[in-house]
């Protein structure tokens, strides 16, 4: 065929207006949040990247260490006196920051005092609370991912925070912010487990998400457990996901905080929400009744009215720029910000050879609406 009548095949379409935010050329990111007046902070756990600063806020596009520098440097001594590895930041209903420590670089065993979640008061910039865990609610093995608030329960309010080890117990663990006591809930409960693959194969840009090991064998590459975490617009509901299963789950948040009922009473409360079509790293809710799903395994952000009668999953958006959408964000500007950071390209999933090309992104999508504001 001659080139003046060759054709061009069709190719994938996108779906909703992605917006880039920001770039990011060094570290690879993780968690975003938006402020109520519209602050954007950002955060970059230690997986092996060059990390100058793990919690940062955007200004005019840059990232800066954030509450300052000096917080940002860990104390080798003390884990508990600064940031040591964070994989979440997120705004709570009264406009506070919240920022959700590891305490685990190189998904290392955790030491008291790393895991911790800290707040910061943004009209001063100021560190005002900090939460230690003890070790049997932050296990050796803990890797706290995600964080959600309801500040109507008790005097001060509750977090809800899941903990998604790979080689360890998984769960979600309640906060009082008050007393800053902590416990475990559905602890290492099926519905907090990933998938071996077996029953689960990812798939990622087309191809099978695995991390080879040293024997010729392979592993599930989303083996995290309890990742995703979102709370219902009425605050009746807490959803949650693995890391690697394409199932949505969601529990009781009265059981949750009702520290007389055991396990198996907690447990009871469970549902199964059904497959989302793709599996997730981070979910997110609105003020309408909407449950955000990412969806890694097609580039994409889809959501589902749970308040609606026969609601489906719907594609928010799917762009070829969202190479492993991991967290989401519902500002008050009535946008749903997302990360992009590649990390199913990092180097242990390919022997040793890193496949991902900078810079990371921050891209955000119209949803018009509002974030939960349980206060």
């Amino acid at each position: 065929m001659s080139s003046s009548r060759q054709q061009t095949a069709p190719t994938d379409e996108p779906c909703g207006e992605l917006e880039p935010v920001a770039y990011f050329h060094g570290a690879m990111l993780t968690g975003v949040t938006v402020s109520q007046r519209g602050r954007i902070f950002v955060n970059f756990p230690k997986w092996g990247d060059d990390v100058e600063f793990t919690v940062a806020e955007l200004r005019n596009g840059e990232a800066i260490a954030y509450p300052d520098e000096a917080f940002n440097r860990t104390d080798e001594d003390d884990p508990a006196a600064a940031l040591v590895s964070v994989q979440s930041v997120g705004v709570d209903p009264s406009d506070r920051l919240w920022i959700l420590d590891t305490g685990s670089p190189l998904f290392k065993p955790t030491e008291y005092g790393g895991p911790k979640l800290v707040c910061v008061d943004l009209t001063t910039d100021q560190v005002i609370q900090k939460i230690l865990f003890p070790r049997d609610v932050a296990l050796p093995t803990s890797y706290l991912n995600d964080v959600r608030f309801d500040l109507r329960r008790g005097t001060e309010g509750v977090a809800y925070i899941t903990d998604s080890a790979q080689k360890g117990a998984n769960g979600i663990i309640v906060v009082d912010l008050r007393s800053g006591e902590s416990w475990r809930r559905l602890n290492d409960h099926p519905s907090t487990k990933a998938e071996d693959i077996t029953t689960f194969l990812p798939i990622v840009e087309g191809r099978p998400f695995l991390e080879p090991q040293p024997d010729g064998s392979f592993k599930q590459g989303a083996g995290m457990g309890t990742d995703g975490i979102a709370i219902s617009a009425d605050g009746s509901r807490l959803y949650y996901c693995p890391l690697g299963s394409r199932k949505l789950y969601s529990v009781d948040t009265d059981a949750l905080c009702d520290r007389t009922l055991d396990d198996e009473a907690v447990a009871a409360t469970v549902r199964d929400e059904g497959d989302r079509g793709g599996a997730s790293d981070g979910l997110e809710s609105d003020a309408d009744g909407y449950i955000y799903s990412t969806n890694y395994e097609h580039n994409a952000v889809l959501r589902r009215n749970f308040n609606a009668a026969n609601s489906v999953w719907e594609t928010v958006v799917h762009d070829p720029r969202l190479l492993w959408t991991d967290t989401m964000s519902v500002a008050t500007d009535g946008y749903l910000y997302v990360t992009s950071n590649e990390l199913h390209r990092q180097a242990r999933y390919h022997n040793g050879r890193d496949l991902r090309r900078k810079p990371y992104g921050l891209f955000r999508v119209r949803v018009d609406a509002k974030p939960v504001l349980l206060r």
